[in-house]
């Protein structure tokens, strides 16, 4: 802790005012890099919700404090911390290719959340080191992330067959051309007592592409139809 702050961690006018401006500029800077990417939380809702948690921190702190009423400091802070798991909950959805959108958007936002108590509780050094290690992983490490991951071909095929024996040829043309099943989920269609149908999804690192794929398992002898979906 840099002691040369110490005079700024007291609750009087300096001090409030600080932890109100580190949680805009903090809740701000992580949030513009979110709203450029045009992601459902951005810019306002990152400062919002930085500002609330530091406000909570700085409430339960006068009220001990100041008003010296006798209370666990850390209760509303940990209220904050569960109940912004209903926010981040809301920008979570699975696409139609079955893919988790909006987890790094729902992560950031209970860090920002953490980033706010720590500028309401007065810890300064943990709020700024704290958004900077997030920007550098949301800025830098997501580019890295992206050329690591750039050949990884990634599909979800919809497969319609009439006997589960072709499921074998399947994962064995699948084997032939390099890719990986890394979940299959099977379904009796409704109807018809003779068909059944997959949903497989695939991996391809540096193997077939999505026609090649689609082509090879339509090729497959008793399989009836192949989407992607």
């Amino acid at each position: 802790m840099l002691r040369c702050l110490d005079f700024l961690r007291a609750m009087d006018l300096p001090g409030i005012t600080l932890r109100v401006v580190l949680a805009l500029v903090c809740g701000g800077m992580i949030g513009i890099e979110r709203a450029e990417k045009r992601r459902p939380a951005g810019f306002r809702t990152h400062i919002l919700i930085c500002l609330g948690a530091a406000i909570a921190a700085m409430t339960s702190v006068h009220l001990f404090v100041t008003m010296h009423y006798y209370l666990d400091v850390a209760r509303m802070g940990s209220g904050v911390v569960s109940g912004i798991g209903f926010i981040g909950a809301g920008t979570i959805m699975v696409t139609r290719r079955r893919r988790v959108k909006g987890l790094t958007t729902a992560a950031g936002l209970w860090v920002v959340a953490i980033v706010g108590l720590c500028c309401g509780f007065g810890f300064y050094e943990g709020a700024v080191y704290t958004t900077i290690m997030v920007l550098v992983a949301e800025v830098f490490f997501s580019k890295l992330e992206y050329r690591l991951l750039r050949n990884n071909k990634e599909i979800n095929v919809y497969v319609e067959y009439t006997k589960p024996s072709c499921l074998e040829e399947i994962v064995d043309r699948c084997h032939m051309l390099g890719v990986k099943i890394v979940d299959l989920e099977m379904a009796r269609k409704s109807g018809e007592d003779s068909a059944s149908s997959a949903v497989l999804a695939l991996s391809s690192r540096q193997g077939a592409g999505r026609e090649e794929i689609l082509q090879a398992l339509a090729g497959v002898e008793d399989v009836i139809t192949v989407v992607e979906t």
